[in-house]
């Protein structure tokens, strides 16, 4: 049994995202949440999801020879399937437990991470993802470097796509031990250390193969179990949308304020800078551009998205229905409730423990290893794309200049996600007892204010050059870090200080507007024989990222 115990662990990565997609609304209160009995229904559920996908990362490996088949699949994943592995990547634990923790404390508010997370993917469709795939082979950097000088533009683009990698992985890791620890009795390091092994065989034998199919069941399953949670919840109230919040504003503590805004942001600065971070970061994901490498032309990138935000859009939906349906028959129920009245194992938990509400102990079983599923499928995801931004940005490019054989350079890529799984176990166990909410929030405002600015002005500004999307990128990457450092997240919560020197919610406003001005200033500036290159090559860029032609070359000089 205590095999099967270990399996079972994996399913406290879905509380990562989970704690981090509440930063600003339930808090990190997963840490002081007291173990629960072990949940063997959930556990033997779990089991079966890892033994049916460890099979199908079996069949992945035999198809997995080159270093196009472990970054991309070969290429040969359709739109529909991609759009699901998207959306299985993008529908993590901030959506699915910390947007419905958000709602059942906040109403309405709770909106904007939904509405944050959602509006990213119009930017995508219309500016990225048509271009992203005409442009590129396995790495976003691929793109961003197409006319550019390799070497500046590989390593700025590998330092921020490691940076997001690393504080999506940490709060994933910490979040999958704390998820065992409450809802399935489990210690918290054994948790970090089977999500760290599970994802380790999926990328390692697999690679994108496995890791698509893994992400595609997950969706399937979190999209099955949300609908049926929101059916039943909605079924209660005749399906009126109507009676249900009015139920939810009579038994709500803050009242009629649950259905208006105000509570959650507390200035307009950090509302816009918030909702920024979200917006644009998701543009700059490296885990999700990455996916659009895996389709075989630009028409099924399009149709991905396409697919993708049907799905997230749906799901966002469901999240909203369940958060007030958690107000409504968990907050008045004394079984979710400790001594003092709280949530059992804090806010966070309101989807889980609505699961037990309206489907018993099975339902519950099965949400839990959903929430386990969904872990493990962000986990290799993230885990990926560091791994090809070392072998392929670094190592094959940077390093060998273009002249690395392929066999080398995914066994470069093995190598890297072995190192980056045991460096996710070794700082989940060493960030335990950290608030980790203010890691994926720093992600998503790291990746709007250094990758996405590089980007959009590398495909879209004929004047950019390699020394303002170098200099620009990297100013957004350090300043992104510097501000959240000093902010209340980790100045005051983290380091114990009384006063944060930074005021506001997320730097992304900021942090953002110094990767934009920082390119723009640094590349009007470049008078060099190397910026007349930069700027030369910008009309045959735009040719082939428009209309394709050349795409299946090889990605640029």
């Amino acid at each position: 049994m205590s095999n099967l115990k270990n399996i079972f662990l994996a399913l406290a990565g879905l509380a990562g995202l989970a704690v981090a997609g509440t930063v600003h609304a339930a808090g990190a209160d997963l840490g002081q949440a007291t173990q629960q009995p072990t949940n063997w229904t959930a556990i033997s559920m779990f089991a079966a999801f890892v033994i049916f996908t460890l099979f199908i990362t079996k069949w992945a490996a035999s198809k997995t020879k080159s270093a196009s088949d472990f970054y991309t699949a070969g290429g040969g994943i359709t739109g529909f399937q991609n759009g699901l592995a998207i959306a299985g990547d993008y529908m993590s634990a901030a959506s699915f437990l910390g947007i419905s923790a958000a709602v059942y404390l906040n109403g309405y508010d709770g909106l904007i991470y939904s509405i944050g997370f959602l509006v990213g993917w119009p930017i995508i469709t219309f500016l990225m993802a048509e271009r992203l795939r005409n442009l590129g082979r396995f790495t976003f950097a691929d793109v961003a470097a197409y006319r550019f000088q390799q070497a500046p533009i590989r390593i700025f683009a590998a330092s921020g796509t490691l940076v997001v990698v690393a504080f999506y992985l940490i709060a994933q890791m910490v979040g999958a031990g704390q998820l065992i620890k409450l809802l399935f009795g489990l210690e918290y390091w054994i948790a970090v250390v089977v999500v760290g092994s599970l994802m380790m065989i999926y990328v390692l034998f697999g690679g994108m193969t496995a890791t698509t199919w893994v992400q595609i069941i997950k969706a399937v399953m979190l999209l099955a179990g949300a609908t049926f949670m929101a059916y039943i919840v909605m079924q209660q109230f005749n399906f009126s949308p109507e009676a249900l919040f009015a139920k939810s504003v009579e038994i709500h503590d803050k009242k009629q304020s649950i259905m208006g805004p105000g509570t959650f942001i507390k200035d307009p600065i950090s509302a816009i800078s918030f909702g920024m971070a979200l917006m644009f970061g998701t543009a700059g994901l490296p885990h999700i551009l990455m996916r659009f490498f895996t389709v075989p032309n630009a028409k099924e990138a399009r149709k991905s998205v396409f697919w993708a935000t049907t799905w997230i859009a749906y799901f966002y939906i469901l999240t909203f229905i369940i958060g007030f349906g958690a107000i409504v028959l968990v907050s008045t129920n004394p079984e979710f409730k400790d001594a003092a009245g709280k949530l059992l194992g804090g806010n966070n938990m309101a989807a889980i423990h609505l699961a037990k509400a309206v489907g018993g102990n099975v339902f519950l079983g099965f949400i839990s290893a959903v929430a386990f599923a969904t872990i493990l499928a962000v986990v290799a995801g993230l885990t990926l794309s560091g791994a090809s931004a070392v072998s392929h940005d670094l190592y094959a490019t940077v390093f060998k200049k273009g002249k690395a054989t392929s066999a080398n350079e995914l066994r470069v890529s093995r190598i890297t996600t072995i190192g980056l799984g045991i460096i996710a176990v070794v700082l989940g166990i060493l960030f335990e007892k950290q608030n980790i909410a203010f890691m994926v929030s720093l992600a998503f405002a790291i990746a709007a204010s250094a990758n996405f600015p590089v980007l959009f002005m590398s495909v879209l500004w004929k004047d950019c050059t390699t020394r303002g999307a170098t200099i620009g990128g990297f100013l957004g990457l350090i300043t992104a870090v510097g501000l959240t450092v000093v902010s209340k997240s980790v100045w005051v919560d983290v380091l114990g200080n009384p006063t944060a020197i930074f005021p506001y919610t997320s730097p992304a406003l900021f942090s953002m507007t110094a990767g934009f001005v920082g390119i723009w200033l640094f590349s009007i500036l470049d008078t060099s024989d190397r910026a007349r290159l930069d700027r030369a090559g910008y009309p045959a860029q735009k040719v082939r990222s428009e209309t394709g032609i050349g795409a299946e070359g090889a990605s640029g000089h």
